[in-house]
């Protein structure tokens, strides 16, 4: 005669009946309660490639505007994908488990392309104290915590603030973006950063902006090199 279910097993059975946890890429059903995507969403996200390549597309969007040493973004962004779906749910939803493992893949691919070993410390894009305070975290510091997790970098997320509630960038091209952010960052602590190698953090790039204005924070503030890692590209 198979044993009774103990109350605790007993409710986290019919929780998981009722309330599945739901890949936030496709929706299907999380066996593993350790998971945070499924595995064939995993399969699905489009790499680039670009860890290992000098002079990649990335790194092509700051030429000419901020000197970096290295810049790379794990995927390819499209519309109405699985990685979109993710992505919205760690910005939006609260899925910080989601974030945390695209960290780490991030992470693992700057580990093994050997151009991003150097940095001190990881700086995750900021967010406005009020944005950061309504939404109840930082999208980039998640991801920073799991590329740290992968790479043994740590995280140094107050180092750069955001001193400037910017409007959304999402409809505005490259000049407009870099207005809307050109004075949104400050370094609060210059002898914090003067000498060190910096690694900045975020979940997407796309004109390449806020990281653009990100950047030339630190550089103005001392720091000897500022490399860039996002999960996803989406240029244009």
């Amino acid at each position: 005669m198979a044993a009774p279910y103990a109350p605790g097993r007993l409710l986290h059975a019919l929780g998981a009946l009722f309330f599945p946890h739901l890949c936030p890429g496709c929706g299907d059903a999380l066996h593993d309660p350790a998971e945070a995507v499924c595995p064939a969403c995993l399969w699905r996200f489009p790499e680039t490639g670009f860890a290992r390549m000098p002079d990649n597309p990335v790194e092509r969007l700051f030429w000419g505007r901020v000197p970096l040493a290295a810049a790379t973004s794990r995927y390819y962004f499209t519309g109405a994908s699985a990685l979109q779906a993710v992505l919205h749910a760690l910005k939006y939803q609260g899925d910080r488990g989601a974030g945390h493992l695209l960290g780490r893949l991030l992470g693992r691919s700057l580990r093994e392309a050997g151009r991003f070993v150097t940095p001190d410390a990881i700086l995750p894009m900021p967010l406005h104290p009020a944005r950061e305070r309504l939404r109840g975290y930082n999208q980039a510091e998640v991801l920073a915590r799991g590329v740290s997790e992968t790479t043994g970098i740590p995280v140094a997320a107050s180092l750069l603030q955001r001193r400037s509630h910017t409007a959304s960038q999402t409809r505005k091209n490259r000049s407009e973006r870099w207005r809307n952010v050109s004075d949104a960052f400050h370094v609060g602590m210059p002898d914090a950063v003067a000498g060190r190698k910096l690694l900045l953090v975020d979940d997407v790039v796309t004109t390449g902006a806020s990281l653009e204005a990100c950047a030339a924070a630190l550089l103005a503030a001392g720091c000897a090199e500022v490399s860039v890692a996002t999960v996803a590209y989406a240029g244009r």
